[in-house]
């Protein structure tokens, strides 16, 4: 298998469809009277999951990147405030920087010249590249579909 190929193959896990739903699926015409709904038995709403991908995913393009990386306090740093709504405007920043994220991460993934089996400098004793796209790929998966299916249940597609 060429590296090519396995830079491709990451590629499609951010932001093709495969498998599972697409980011853009999940948040198209999603109907603004519900970015602030929490689900029966959720304890946060669509705008908080969505906050909580765009979070997810730019710390990690800032491990990989940032020399002096600070960890983030698990779990509240990496979710919206519970009490905090969102309008329109910051529905619509949360998806802009997500995509902005995500492209600067297949970026990474594009470049010839980034080894992404080394070990990232300042990570974790193996942690490489490829193993926090990896992460990256899951997490946004798993959180995609479970707007997708929250969507569902209060019948909002």
């Amino acid at each position: 298998m060429s590296d090519a190929h396995i830079r491709e193959q990451l590629v499609n896990a951010l932001t093709l469809r495969q498998a599972h739903l697409s980011f853009e699926t999940a948040v198209a015409d999603f109907p603004a009277a519900h970015y602030n709904t929490r689900p029966p038995n959720t304890p946060y709403s669509f705008w908080h999951l969505l906050e909580h991908l765009r979070i997810t995913q730019a710390d990690i393009l800032d491990y990989i990147e940032n020399p002096n990386y600070q960890y983030l306090q698990w779990p509240e740093a990496y979710w919206p405030a519970p009490a905090e709504d969102a309008d329109e405007p910051m529905w619509r920043a949360t998806i802009a920087a997500f995509e902005v994220d995500r492209a600067a991460l297949v970026a990474i993934i594009k470049d010839p010249a980034r080894d992404l089996c080394a070990q990232i400098p300042h990570g974790q004793p193996g942690h490489s590249i490829l193993r926090e796209i990896l992460v990256i790929a899951a997490h946004n998966s798993y959180h995609i579909g479970e707007l997708g299916s929250l969507r569902g249940t209060l019948d909002l597609w």
